[in-house]
């Protein structure tokens, strides 16, 4: 008898060639718009489902999981992140996590180095100007931003990402320095020529740029804080692609209100999509809705992991990215 297939409970739409194909391989549910599920969705699905496939919009915390149904054996996040997973209780409940690491770094990279230009060369502010119509011709000392040639640009989280922003940024001639868990290996320091810093506060205070591009895990929720913001100098930029919760959103605020921060680029926020309202119009704050890893070829490769994930898993196999609570 042929083996029956998996059932499979996507949470919102992905894009159609990624769709089509799961459709080819499992018994998929897929969703008519791209909405987020509810909660009441998400937990129907969680109880009827082999394999979920959610992504970041969607909370799977303890209790979600303990009212899931026996069939659910496997969460195959659309994402790298899987900080609004209790990964713990999943696999205590005897459910497997997997993700998408690598798809994009280089993306994000790129979103980076925009947010430094961006905010850097005051390039929000000039579109403004010229979508009003307010341009009245050049000027000597109109419009003046920063050069980033010769800046000290400072990584919080040489991964996947941070590595990828420091290549970006070496091209462009800034100084590369890095915090990390761990200290890169010898060839790769000498590779982009970078400074490694054991203490976060001591690298903060010299640094012109600031990149974030560490995860969120509950050693890093607010690790930029009010403290830590008030170390860098009154010129520094701080960017954001990795994760909201990373940074006391009130403390940039406050400090951008102050003259303590000369300006910020930011593509993720603290509450989703909810933005602090006293970041929006600021004319030396640049804000994206998330578009870090938004590429055709980005999201694509995506599910072509999560299909892997899952294939895999239905051969009686260990998912290649499976997720295990020492790796948070």
């Amino acid at each position: 008898m042929p083996k029956q297939r998996l059932s499979v409970v996507v949470t919102r739409r992905l894009p159609e060639a990624v769709e089509t194909r799961l459709s080819e391989l499992f018994d998929v549910q897929l969703r008519d718009d791209d909405s987020p599920m509810t909660r009441e969705q998400l937990a129907e699905a969680m109880k009827e489902a082999d394999v979920l496939v959610p992504t970041l919009s969607d909370k799977i915390d303890a209790n979600m999981i303990a009212q899931a149904g026996e069939r659910l054996k496997l969460i195959a996040n659309y994402g790298a992140g899987v900080d609004h997973i209790d990964v713990a209780s999943a696999r205590q409940r005897g459910v497997l996590v997997s993700n998408t690491p690598g798809v994009s770094a280089d993306d994000t990279a790129d979103m980076a180095l925009a947010l430094i230009l961006g905010v850097t060369r005051r390039v929000s502010e000039g579109v403004q100007r010229m979508q009003l119509g307010e341009w009245d011709g050049w000027a000597p000392t109109a419009m003046l931003g920063g050069r980033v040639s010769g800046k000290r640009l400072g990584i919080l989280g040489m991964g996947r990402i941070g590595t990828a922003v420091a290549r970006r940024a070496r091209a462009c001639g800034m100084q590369i320095h890095y915090h990390n868990r761990r200290r890169l290996r010898p060839e790769i320091e000498e590779q982009f020529e970078a400074t490694y810093w054991e203490s976060l506060d001591q690298m903060l205070a010299r640094m012109d740029v600031l990149s974030v591009n560490c995860p969120h895990t509950p050693s890093t929720f607010h690790l930029l804080n009010a403290r830590r913001l008030k170390l860098m100098k009154p010129s520094a930029v701080i960017i954001n692609t990795s994760r909201g919760e990373v940074i006391d959103e009130n403390a940039v605020v406050r400090a951008l209100k102050n003259g303590d921060l000369a300006g910020a680029g930011l593509d993720v926020f603290e509450h989703g999509h909810e933005v602090h309202p006293d970041l929006i119009g600021v004319p030396n704050v640049v804000l994206m809705p998330h578009m870090g890893s938004a590429t055709v070829e980005g999201r694509i490769e995506m599910g072509e992991k999560v299909l892997i994930n899952i294939k895999t898993f239905d051969d009686g196999h260990r998912p290649p990215d499976l997720v295990v609570p020492a790796m948070l």
